[in-house]
C-alpha cells in the first residue's frame, strides 16, 4: 500500500474512534465493524476495548479505556496523549457510518490480498484430492466475508415483502412420497436440517433412497454415500421400483424378463435429477462447495443427503471434543439448508445403549447428541418394537422426536427388506 493510501486509511480509522469517544451510542450504528478491520494494531485494540466496555454498559471515554489498559498491565502500549488526540480529532459524529464503511471496505481488500498470498502458498501443499484443495481455498475466501448478522428491519419496512410472500405460489415444502407423513407435515421443508437416526439394519439407507425418488420429482438431489458405492445404491433403488428381490439384483441372477424390467426402471430413474458421489470421508466443506456449483448450474436444489454423519471427515482441533467438532458440521449443514433453500437430510447413528432395551428412543440416544439435537429442525428415529409384528415384513416405528414446524408424531412402516421398500401402515389399535 502506498503512503498516501496508508495515511487516508488511518485517518478514517481515527475519525471512527474519535466519534465513539464523542458519543459512544454510535457503536450501535457501526455494529458491522470488526476490530480486525482496523489497519493499525493500536486501533484494533482500542476498538476491542470500546466494544467490551459498551457490552457491559460501562461508559466509553478516554478515562475508562485508559483504565482498562492499566488493569491489564498494558499501559506502556498506548499513551493517554494519543487517546486524547483521537477524542479531539472528530468534531462531529455525523459521518461516522461513512468513515466506518471506508474502514471496512479497505479491510476487505487487504484481506483479499493476504488471502491471495495464502492461496498461492496452498498450491505448494500436498492434498490427497483436488476436492480437499478446493475446500481449503473456499475456506480461505470465506474468511474475507464480514461477520454481518444482517440488519434489523421493522415490520413497516418488511410489510411489502411479507404480503408478496403470502401471495406468491412458491412452495416451501417438498413431498417425500410417503402419503401419511406428507398429509401430516406437508412434506419436507426447504431450509430444514432433517436428521434420520437408527441402529444398523433398520433400513435408514433404504428409507433415504425411497424418499430421494419422491423428492427428485421436485428438483435436483445430491447424495453423498460413504459406505456404499453408486452401483449398490442403484441396486436398492431398482429393487424398490421393480419389486425384484434385492438379492437377485445384487447377485446378478436376473431372468431376461427381470433384466427388461430393470432397464425400464433405470430409464425412469435417469429422468430424475439424482446425482451420487460415493466417496468416503467427505468433509462438510466439500459438500457445500459441490452443492454451490450445482446450484449455479442447475438452479435450486431440492435435497442434499449425506449417509451418514459420524463417518464424515470431521477435523477435531486440539482442545475440542468430538461432540464440539460434530457441532461445527451440523451448524454448517443447517446454514447450507437455509442458504440454498433445500432440505439437508443427514443420516445418523444412535448410541449403543439403545440396543440394550428396545423402546421408543429419546433425543439423548443420538450419538454425539447435543449439537445434533440443537441444530436439527426435524429428528426422526427408525426403531423396532419387538411387540409389533406383521407377517408381510418387518415393522419399523417412525418416531418424529423433534419437529420445529410440525410437532411430534409416530407412524408405522412395513419394511420389506428383500425389495428395499417401505409402506406406511395404519396405526396399531390399542
Amino acid at each position: 500500500m502506498n503512503s498516501t493510501g496508508t495515511i487516508s486509511d488511518l485517518s478514517a480509522e481515527q475519525s471512527v474512534l474519535g466519534a465513539v469517544f464523542l458519543d459512544s451510542n454510535v457503536l450501535d450504528e457501526i455494529s458491522f465493524l470488526e476490530d480486525r478491520d482496523f489497519l493499525d494494531h493500536r486501533h484494533q485494540q482500542i476498538y476491542r476495548v470500546m466494544r467490551w466496555l459498551d457490552k457491559r454498559n460501562k461508559p466509553v471515554d478516554v478515562v475508562t479505556v485508559t483504565e482498562m489498559y492499566v488493569q491489564h498491565n498494558r499501559a506502556d502500549e498506548l499513551s493517554v496523549t494519543y487517546l486524547t488526540e483521537l477524542a479531539e480529532s472528530c468534531p462531529t459524529t455525523a459521518n461516522v457510518v461513512y468513515h466506518a464503511n471506508i474502514v471496512r471496505s479497505k479491510a476487505i481488500r487487504r484481506r483479499g490480498s493476504e488471502i491471495g498470498n495464502k492461496i498461492t502458498a496452498l498450491s505448494r501443499e500436498d492434498f490427497e484430492t483436488d476436492e480437499e484443495y478446493f475446500s481449503a481455498v473456499e475456506a480461505l475466501v470465506a474468511e474475507m466475508r464480514p461477520d454481518d448478522n444482517g440488519k434489523m428491519r421493522s415490520l413497516v419496512e418488511t410489510r411489502q415483502k411479507y404480503f408478496e410472500h403470502l401471495l406468491s405460489k412458491e412452495i416451501t415444502y417438498i413431498e417425500s412420497g410417503f402419503p401419511q407423513f406428507d398429509g401430516w407435515a406437508k412434506g419436507l421443508y426447504r431450509g430444514d436440517l432433517f436428521i434420520s437416526a437408527g441402529r444398523p439394519s433398520v433400513g435408514k439407507t433404504a428409507m433415504l433412497l425411497q424418499r430421494v425418488i419422491g423428492v427428485a420429482e421436485s428438483g435436483p438431489v445430491l447424495i453423498w454415500s460413504q459406505e456404499m458405492d453408486e452401483d449398490q445404491l442403484k441396486d436398492r433403488m431398482i429393487s424398490n421400483i421393480t419389486g425384484i428381490p434385492f438379492n437377485r439384483i445384487r447377485n446378478k441372477e436376473l431372468s431376461p424378463k427381470q433384466y427388461a424390467e430393470v432397464e425400464e426402471a433405470y430409464n425412469r430413474l435417469e429422468q430424475l435429477p439424482i446425482y451420487i458421489q460415493d466417496s468416503s470421508g467427505v468433509t462438510i466443506e466439500e459438500v457445500r462447495s459441490t452443492a454451490r456449483r450445482f446450484k449455479r448450474k442447475h438452479g435450486d436444489l431440492a435435497m442434499v443427503a449425506v449417509d451418514y454423519l459420524q463417518i464424515m471427515k470431521i477435523p477435531q482441533p486440539k482442545g475440542r471434543t468430538r461432540a464440539e467438532a460434530i457441532g461445527k458440521v451440523t451448524q454448517a449443514a443447517k446454514q447450507m439448508a437455509r442458504e440454498m433453500k433445500c432440505v439437508f437430510m443427514m443420516l445418523s447413528q444412535m448410541t449403543r445403549d439403545s440396543d440394550k432395551n428396545p423402546k421408543k428412543p429419546t433425543l439423548s440416544e443420538l450419538k454425539e447428541s447435543g449439537s445434533i439435537e440443537q441444530d436439527a429442525d426435524v429428528v426422526e428415529f427408525l426403531w423396532i418394537d419387538p411387540n409389533d409384528t406383521e407377517q408381510q415384513g418387518k415393522v419399523v416405528q417412525q418416531f418424529i422426536a423433534k419437529g420445529r414446524n410440525t410437532g411430534l408424531n409416530e407412524f408405522r412402516l412395513l419394511f420389506r427388506g428383500w425389495k428395499q421398500q417401505f409402506i406406511e401402515l395404519d396405526k396399531k389399535q390399542k
